[in-house]
């Protein structure tokens, strides 16, 4: 009997009557609770480093650009300042020249070698003018462009046809293309239907 009792007692499963077994470490819980927050101010600390690093990058590369910005600043105004000192350089050449010739020329009657020195001047000009990209402009001829050339006149003519630059009165120059001085020029006009307009 007492065995029977002692069997209802504790039941048919002896693992059901087992008492639940206390952890080996009662603060281990607390302890990882501890931990993870350790991670995290780690972890907080870490990024705000890495901020403060990014800050100072930004910082220093702002100041490089506004060096940079006001480095430009200096060399074009710079090269404003002193965009013709090599054309001009090239024209102290020429003014040389000039000045030789005229010197020879009030020594001397022989018209043959103030023509010579006055072409050299003159080639000296045009080579001048070439390194620079300058390009004269004579455009009898041709047909009138409006662009590049100025009418001071018109005439009538028979040989031409109509808007035709039939004399130059002044060369034209270009820089680079573009148009430096227009060609001053008379054009040609229809003479038939002139008279016919006067009738």
């Amino acid at each position: 009997m007492s065995n029977q009792r002692d069997e209802g007692e504790y039941g048919g499963n002896p693992s059901e009557n087992v008492p639940e077994a206390e952890p080996e470490n009662p603060g281990a819980g607390a302890e990882s609770s501890a931990g993870n927050g350790g991670d995290i101010h780690a972890r907080l600390a870490e990024l705000e480093e890495l901020a403060e690093q990014r800050r100072e990058q930004l910082l220093r590369a702002q100041a490089e650009l506004e060096n940079q910005r006001r480095r430009f600043e200096r060399e074009l105004a710079s090269a404003h300042k002193y965009a013709m000192e090599k054309f001009a350089a090239e024209l102290l050449n020429v003014c040389d020249s000039l000045e030789l010739g005229l010197e020879a020329a009030r020594k001397t009657n022989d018209a043959g070698s103030i023509i010579e020195g006055t072409e050299l001047t003159l080639k000296a000009f045009h080579n001048a003018f070439a390194k620079f990209g300058i390009e004269a402009v004579e455009p009898t001829g041709e047909r009138f462009d409006p662009e590049r050339h100025q009418a001071m006149t018109t005439q009538e003519s028979s040989e031409h046809p109509p808007n035709t630059v039939v004399q130059t009165l002044q060369k034209g120059y270009l820089l680079q293309g573009r148009v430096l001085r227009p060609a001053m020029v008379i054009v040609s006009r229809n003479a038939a239907a002139n008279s016919g307009g006067d009738a």
